[in-house]
C-alpha cells in the first residue's frame, strides 16, 4: 500500500497510509491529513489513488504552492521516494509501506481501553528549534510515534492520567527535560522539552 512519511526538520511525525482515493491534505480540521501551519492553506493538495499504487498529487491552488523535489506541480505523477515540501513539512512518497515500520500508532502497554476515553486535556509538541520553530503538531492518538527510524523514536501515550513518553528507538539518544529517556513510560508535564534526533520541542497541555 502506497504511502506518506511527514517529518519536519529530519524528525518523522507521522506515517500515511493512502487506501482512500483521495487524501486531501491543508489547515482546515476537515482535511485527512491536517497540519496546523500558516505558511499550509486550508486546503493546500490532495494525493490521488488510482488503481493500486499510482499515487498522483495535486495542488489545490494554495497560496504557497506545493513542491515535488523542489519543483513547483500543480499536478504530477509519484514515483517511489519523491519529497513532497508543503510549507516547512516534507513528505516522502513510498510506493508500498514495508512491514514492520512504524505506524501512525504502536503497541504500547496501556492501563485498559477505559484508559483511553477518559477526558484530559489535548496535547501539543511546539518545534523550538531550527526552521520549524514555532510549529505546533497535535497529539490526538491514544499512541503517536515521533522521530527518525534508525536513529530515535519515542512514543507518546495517552493514558486515564495524562500523557507518557518512553523510547521505542534510540538508546540513550532522545532527552527529555536534558536527560536520557529510559523504555519506561514516564509522565510528562506542561513546558517538559524533549530532544530528539537534534530537534528540541516542548510539550504543551490545552483544557
Amino acid at each position: 500500500m502506497p504511502q506518506l512519511v511527514l517529518s519536519i526538520e529530519g524528525v518523522e511525525i507521522r506515517r500515511v497510509n493512502l487506501h482512500n482515493n483521495r487524501t486531501t491534505l491543508g489547515r482546515k480540521p476537515h482535511n485527512d491529513i491536517v497540519l496546523p501551519d500558516l505558511v499550509v492553506s486550508g486546503e493546500h493538495c490532495v494525493f490521488i489513488l488510482e488503481g493500486l499504487a499510482d499515487v498522483t498529487v495535486e495542488d489545490l491552488r494554495s497560496t504557497n504552492g506545493t513542491y515535488l523535489n523542489g519543483q513547483m506541480v500543480r499536478r504530477q505523477k509519484l514515483r517511489d521516494h519523491d519529497v513532497i515540501t508543503v510549507g516547512r513539512i516534507h513528505i516522502e512518497y513510498l510506493s508500498a509501506s514495508a512491514p514492520g515500520e512504524f505506524g501512525q500508532t504502536t503497541a504500547m502497554p496501556l492501563e485498559g481501553a477505559a484508559a483511553v476515553a477518559q477526558v484530559v486535556p489535548h496535547a501539543s509538541l511546539q518545534v523550538l528549534s531550527g526552521s520549524s520553530a514555532g510549529l505546533e503538531m497535535p497529539v490526538v492518538k491514544a499512541v503517536t510515534t515521533f522521530g527518525k527510524p534508525g536513529v530515535a523514536i519515542v512514543a507518546l501515550s495517552h493514558r486515564r492520567n495524562g500523557y507518557y513518553v518512553a523510547v521505542m528507538e534510540g538508546g540513550d539518544g532522545p532527552l527529555l527535560n536534558g536527560r536520557a529517556i529510559g523504555p519506561e513510560p514516564t509522565l510528562l508535564n506542561e513546558g517538559d522539552e524533549l530532544e530528539l534526533a537534534g530537534t528540541r520541542m516542548r510539550f504543551k497541555l490545552k483544557a
